[in-house]
């Protein structure tokens, strides 16, 4: 499979999604495009979401570990 780097996204494509989506009409290949930008988007959101929890996980930890809350462990 050979794939091709765009100016957009560095990394590699393949160059049969790229034949695909140059033969369909210009409407289609405008849907396609946001499809992928609505993709990108998700995926920032979500590591965004991922980076939030990871850097308050110690934070948390610090208020949830202490012996008050101990028995909500056994739940």
């Amino acid at each position: 499979m050979q794939t091709v780097a765009t100016a957009h996204n560095p990394k590699a494509v393949p160059e049969a999604l790229i034949r695909k989506i140059g033969a369909l009409p210009r409407a289609r290949v405008a849907e396609v495009e946001d499809f992928v930008d609505f993709i990108g988007q998700r995926e920032s959101e979500i590591a965004l979401r991922t980076a939030a929890r990871d850097a308050s996980a110690p934070a948390f930890a610090r208020i949830w570990a202490n012996p008050e809350d101990d028995v909500y462990d056994a739940l």
